[in-house]
């Protein structure tokens, strides 16, 4: 459960009088999310017939400046009609507030579940979702470099250390001094750029059957590759949870809904295996660095790096499966 930091009944309903939404009814710490704490909240709404929202306080890899990007970017897909969930702001018009050093913001419930294993037609349609969200996200004026790019990926890696990343398995310590130079000095360039969501995993995606009814969670969205954007999602889709397995029938539904919506290029087709590689250190590094630091008494699973590394290792010996 991603609960960091502990709130008290008064403190939420303390928070929950700054917004028009009633009053508190009930606060519930939720398992969603990795780097920030969530609370599901019950009010009994604007009008008593009761309503339901989404409290995030940001903890760690969010800049309190970039804050007014993801929460206006929610509002701008949500008025071009993409399942996404609306700011609610408060009182004021603000988009956000503050305890103490630490933010906190409210967005709107969505009804949906998060689905453990996809078929291929809920592959398709969050495909479809996917690009029309590049499609709709291209008139949103605010823009931010991705926080989570190949440098980042250097400096997680130095932090961890060769022993740190051994200490969790020596085959990450190997793929680290193995892929990861070959990765930075080889990177796509010249691609379609655009805002990108670049961290579609399910957990991050509600649907009822075969319709998505959310995409959520967009606090690594930022301006890069859409092909990434692409191949975060490839990579977060087509495999079980432990990396070992790869389902290509769900790899291949995800692209053909993807490219219903906007068909990839045969440059941005091209660069997909890289960037899939790409898409896997990237979680590999972060994941192995929250688990050599996550501190022991936080409500949160740690998880496991291994996963990407496999997938990684999938993605270099199988560039066909974008063919």
């Amino acid at each position: 459960m991603a609960v960091y930091t502990h709130l008290g009944a008064e403190d939420m309903a303390e928070l929950v009088s700054a917004f028009d939404i009633g009053t508190l009814v009930s606060a519930k710490g939720i398992a969603e999310g990795v780097s920030n704490s969530n609370w599901l909240l019950d009010t009994t709404g604007r009008d008593g017939a009761g309503a339901r929202f989404i409290l995030t306080m940001y903890e760690f890899r969010i800049e309190l400046e970039d804050l007014p990007y993801f929460l206006s970017l929610l509002d701008h897909l949500a008025a071009q009609g993409c399942p996404v969930p609306r700011t609610i702001h408060d009182r004021e018009g603000a988009l956000y507030r503050m305890r103490g050093d630490k933010a906190l913001a409210l967005i709107e419930f969505l009804p949906g579940v998060s689905v453990n294993e996809p078929t291929a037609a809920q592959a398709r349609a969050v495909g479809a979702e996917l690009a029309r969200m590049h499609l709709c996200a291209a008139g949103f004026v605010g823009t931010r470099a991705n926080g989570m790019g190949v440098a980042e990926w250097q400096r997680l890696a130095a932090a961890c250390g060769p022993d740190g990343l051994a200490g969790i398995d020596p085959a990450l310590a190997d793929m680290v001094a193995q892929d990861l130079p070959r990765l930075s000095a080889h990177w796509p360039q010249g691609l379609p750029t655009g805002v990108i969501h670049a961290d579609l995993f399910p957990d991050n995606v509600l649907m009822l059957g075969e319709r998505v009814t959310g995409l959520i969670d967009f606090y690594f969205a930022c301006n890069d590759l859409l092909a990434y954007d692409v191949a975060v999602t490839h990579a977060a889709w087509s495999f079980d949870a432990s990396g070992r397995s790869f389902n290509a029938a769900i790899g291949a539904a995800l692209l053909e809904g993807y490219e219903s919506q906007r068909p990839l290029s045969a440059n941005e087709r091209a660069a997909l295996p890289l960037l899939a590689q790409g898409a896997s250190m990237r979680f590999a590094m972060s994941r192995a660095f929250d688990w050599l630091n996550t501190p022991a008494d936080a409500l949160v699973t740690r998880k496991d790096p291994m996963a990407f590394a496999r997938r990684l290792a999938f993605y270099r010996e199988n560039p066909g499966v974008f063919a």
